[in-house]
C-alpha cells in the first residue's frame, strides 16, 4: 500500500513519505547527518546529477533523505504536488516571492501581516524591482481588482492575519487571481494544515514558518514552500519558467529544456529547489527536519486542545474589566468565514487591547507566572508578547493605526497547560497590572 494515496490526515502526519524497508526497517525516520553521499561509479553519478535516479542523493544542499521525507509528508498533508523545506519561514516567503516575480513586477498584499514580512515587502523587494500594491482590508475585493495591472504577478495573503486573526476569503481571492492569470500565495502559518488546507479553496502556493504550529515545540527554525501543481506557468507572463535553462538540458546531445517543458505542473516548486535553495542556501538540516516531524506527529491533539483553550481565554478576556477589546475571529459568531474555513477552530493565537497605558502593559507582562515573554507562536508553552515593541516593530505607526495595532495590544499564543491555570495566571496578572 502506498501511504501517499491515503487521504486521512491523522495517518499521513505519521506515515506519509517514509518507507521503513528502504531505511533498514527503522521505525523512526533516520537522521542522515551527512554533507554528501557516495556516487557509486561514474555512470551512476551522471544519472544522479541529471535527476535520473530520484532515490539517490549527492549533496545535502541539493537534497537529503531525512528532509525529503519531511517534504513529502507535508505535500501529502496539504494535497500538494511537492514541497520544499528551507531554513526559516522568512526564507520560504522570500523564495516564493522572488520565484514568482523574478525580473520585476508587482504583487498585491494586505498591510495587516507579520512585521518582518511587511518590512520585506515595503523596503527590501523594491530594491530588486519587485513592488507591492497594498490594501488595508484583505477582503476588499473591488480594491484588489482595481490594483491588478499587466505586470502584477501574484496576490499574497495570510490565511489568518498576525496578530488580529482576520480571516482571508481564500476562495474569492483565488477566483480574482485566476481571472487575472496570476497565482494566489497564502501564508498558512497560524492555522497549519490541520485547521486549513488552502489548496482546497483554490490557492496555488502555500508558505509556512513551520517553526510555529507545525513543529509546536519552539526548538528549531524551519520554513516550507508547498505547490498545488495546478497553476499554468506557460502563459508567457512568467518567462523564468519557459526560458531555456542550461542545467536542465544536455549540451552534448543538443537537448534544451525550460522548467516548464521539463517539469510541467511542478515547474514552480522545482525551480524553488534547483535555483533558490541550491544557489542561495537557506537549507534545512536533517536534525531540524527530524524535530519538526516529531512535532507533526502530535499536531492534531495539540491543536485540538489549544483551540479549545484559546477560545475559553478569548471569552474570559472579553468579559474582563481591564480589557478594551479582544481580537480572535474564533469567537465572532456572525463571521461567515469561520464556519466555512475553520470548522475545527481558527488557531491558538489571539490578541487583546489592554486599557490604561504602557505601564500597565509592563506590569501585566512582569506579573504572569505561566506565560513566557517570548516572540514566538505555536509552542507547547503559552507565550505572551507586546507586538508593536517586538514582532511588529517594523510597521510604521500610520499602518498600525489602520488596524488598531497600538502599543496597548498584547498577543497570546496558547499552549498545552491546564486551562484553569492559564486563566488564573492571566486573572492575577491583570489585577496586579491595575493595582
Amino acid at each position: 500500500m502506498n501511504i501517499l494515496t491515503q487521504d486521512k490526515f491523522d495517518t499521513l502526519r505519521i506515515h506519509a513519505g517514509y518507507k521503513p524497508e528502504e531505511n533498514q526497517f527503522a521505525s523512526s525516520v533516520p537522521i542522515y547527518q551527512t554533507a554528501a553521499f557516495g556516487l557509486s561509479n561514474t555512470e551512476v553519478a551522471n544519472q544522479i546529477v541529471a535527476g535520473q535516479q530520484p532515490g539517490r542523493f549527492d549533496y545535502s544542499r541539493d537534497g537529503n533523505p531525512t528532509v525529503h521525507v519531511y517534504e513529502q509528508r507535508i505535500a501529502a498533508l496539504e494535497g500538494g504536488i511537492d514541497a520544499v523545506a528551507v531554513g526559516s519561514g522568512m526564507s520560504a516567503i522570500s523564495f516564493a516571492i522572488f520565484n514568482v516575480a523574478e525580473g520585476g513586477g508587482r504583487i498585491i498584499a494586505p498591510t495587516n501581516i507579520y512585521g518582518s514580512t511587511l518590512d520585506e515587502f515595503r523596503n527590501f523587494f523594491p530594491k530588486y524591482g519587485i513592488n507591492f500594491d497594498f490594501v488595508d482590508e484583505v477582503n476588499d475585493f473591488d480594491r484588489i481588482k482595481s490594483l491588478i495591472q499587466d505586470d502584477t504577478k501574484a496576490i499574497y495573503v495570510e490565511s489568518v492575519a498576525n496578530p488580529s486573526t482576520e480571516i482571508a476569503d481564500i476562495e474569492t481571492l483565488a477566483t480574482i487571481a485566476h481571472e487575472a492569470g496570476i497565482p494566489l500565495i497564502v501564508d498558512n502559518t497560524f492555522p497549519t494544515p490541520y485547521l486549513l488546507r488552502p489548496f482546497e479553496y483554490g490557492a496555488d502556493i502555500v508558505v509556512y514558518s513551520s517553526t510555529k504550529g507545525i513543529n509546536g515545540h519552539g526548538n528549531t527554525l524551519s520554513g516550507l514552500v508547498v505547490d498545488h501543481g495546478q497553476f499554468d506557468w506557460s502563459s508567457g507572463k512568467f518567462p523564468q519558467f519557459t526560458e531555456e535553462e542550461f542545467n536542465l538540458g544536455d549540451e552534448e546531445q543538443g537537448i534544451h529544456e525550460s522548467f516548464y517543458s521539463k517539469f510541467g505542473a511542478a515547474a514552480f516548486i522545482k525551480r524553488i529547489r534547483m535555483k533558490y535553495v541550491r544557489l542561495l542556501g537557506s537549507v534545512l538540516g536533517p536534525i531540524d527536519a527530524y524535530f519538526v516531524m516529531l512535532g507533526l506527529e502530535t499536531i492534531s491533539e495539540r491543536l485540538t486542545k489549544q483551540v479549545a483553550s484559546t477560545t475559553a481565554i478569548a471569552k474570559f478576556l472579553a468579559a474582563n474589566e481591564h480589557v478594551e477589546r479582544v481580537y480572535y475571529s474564533g469567537i465572532e459568531a456572525d463571521n461567515p468565514l469561520v464556519p466555512k474555513y475553520f470548522p475545527k477552530g481558527v488557531g491558538s493565537v489571539l490578541s487583546f487591547e489592554l486599557k490604561g497605558d504602557e505601564k500597565n502593559i509592563a506590569k501585566l507582562i512582569g506579573n504572569v507566572k505561566i506565560f513566557s515573554y517570548i516572540p514566538n507562536i505555536g509552542d507547547a508553552k503559552s507565550l505572551i508578547v507586546n507586538p508593536t515593541r517586538t514582532t511588529h516593530r517594523e510597521i510604521p505607526a500610520e499602518i498600525r493605526q489602520k488596524h488598531a495595532m497600538n502599543n496597548q495590544i498584547i498577543r497570546l499564543s496558547i499552549g498545552l497547560e491546564d486551562i484553569d491555570d492559564l486563566i488564573g495566571d492571566l486573572d492575577q496578572a491583570l489585577a496586579k497590572a491595575f493595582e
